[in-house]
């Protein structure tokens, strides 16, 4: 390997120092090692709906097998639109302004690292799903947090307006939120979109759990005053039809946005999910007594978990919307959630995630989530029952 080779090897690890190996695959592995009950991974343990799955098989049997475009096939472009006008109001061009991705990950890589240039400034709500802070650092631009603390875990907004500075080009929002489950106000999307304007950012917004929100109405960004034209839409199948194994996600905006989003799609997946794609442009169709269904449905086995939680002496934050739950383990006289998490299939059998990989450590050592903890409540009701009776054996500890 010769030396210019060497050192573009050396500066693109230094890009990526700090990145590791992401938590839910440590944590997966941990239950799978131990036999635990997995609350930590989101992810349900029922498939989706049998009239999307026989969608897929019938596109299978169609012959719907090889390379779909890359924005994705216009039935299931065209119901992304859709879908997008009936829950809120939002009028969107199908051929310019959806395009289809490999689940809300790709969606949100693709638009960070078509928009965002080497030594921005990207604003991210904290904690922050792991994969934003990664991409960012992928895209040579550096991640500044806006942090939500518990136990409400409201926006701070005077904190949001002092974080930005003159090499600010972008926030990503999400809403409701994960992990903690917060879902934002009409005024502090007021306030986001005031900054955004006022500063003239691009909102890259995550809004997988849109179908989720138990607290308030889901309100899109995009559809406050002056967003539209500033913001993509990000959001995907996996949670809202319970099929997260498909990866069939979305992206929506004005078309100069999805364009860039597109520029770096194109390099990553280019396509994917063939067969998936029709069967989820049938999903999106599906009637409103399914969405309300899923919400009401994941409502009650949040407040059986959390309840449960409660009961095994945690503090617990009950969320707003997701399917999450976060938890201080402080009063079960643990200091260190990752340690907590690490231990806890021995003690009781049960895995979940440690808020503190979701923070960013402070200089003098210290982190926001160092005690939080969030479990998962997308799983059947005897599994949650199960998992709750295994965590009140903490209690003796």
């Amino acid at each position: 390997m010769g030396p210019a080779i060497v050192d573009q090897v050396s500066r693109r690890s230094a890009r990526l120092d700090g990145i590791g190996t992401t938590i839910f695959a440590e944590m997966s592995a941990l239950a799978t090692q131990t036999g635990a009950i997995n609350l930590g991974q989101g992810f349900p343990d029922e498939d989706g709906p049998e009239v999307i799955r026989q969608a897929a098989r019938d596109a299978i049997t169609a012959g719907h097998n090889q390379y779909a475009p890359g924005t994705g096939i216009a039935p299931l472009r065209e119901a992304i639109a859709r879908h997008q006008h009936r829950f809120h109001g939002i009028e969107l061009d199908p051929a310019r302004e959806v395009v289809v991705t490999t689940g809300a990950t790709e969606a949100v890589a693709a638009a960070l690292l078509g928009l965002v240039n080497p030594g921005d400034d990207v604003l991210v709500l904290e904690p922050y799903y792991d994969s934003y802070r990664a991409v960012i650092q992928m895209a040579g631009a550096r991640h500044v947090a806006v942090t939500l603390r518990a136990p409400d875990f409201r926006l701070p907004v005077d904190e949001l307006r002092a974080a930005v500075t003159p090499r600010t080009t972008a926030i990503v929002l999400n809403t409701p939120h994960n992990p903690t489950g917060s879902v934002l106000t009409p005024q502090e999307l007021a306030a986001v979109a005031e900054v955004a304007i006022e500063h003239d950012l691009v909102v890259v917004s995550d809004e997988v759990y849109e179908h989720l929100a138990f607290a308030r109405p889901h309100v899109p960004i995009a559809t406050l005053p002056g967003m539209a034209e500033r913001t993509l839409t990000v959001s995907s199948a996996g949670k809202t039809f319970s099929l997260t194994g498909w990866k069939i996600g979305w992206a929506t905006g004005p078309a100069d946005l999805v364009d860039a989003l597109m520029g770096a799609k194109q390099f990553l997946t280019y396509t994917s999910g063939a067969p998936f794609q029709p069967a989820i442009a049938t999903a999106l169709d599906l009637p409103d007594a399914f969405f309300t269904g899923l919400r009401d449905g994941l409502r009650e086995r949040r407040d059986l978990l959390c309840s449960g939680l409660s009961d095994a002496g945690f503090d617990v934050f009950v969320p707003e919307g997701t399917y999450f739950a976060t938890t201080d383990v402080a009063p079960l006289g643990f200091s260190d959630g990752l340690e907590f998490c690490r231990t806890l299939p021995r003690l009781a059998g049960v895995v979940a995630v440690p808020h503190q990989v979701f923070h960013d450590d402070r200089p003098d050592g210290s982190n926001p989530g160092r005690t939080l903890v969030r479990w998962a409540f997308c799983k059947r009701t005897e599994v949650l029952v199960e998992a709750v009776e295994r965590l009140r054996a903490l209690r003796s500890i």
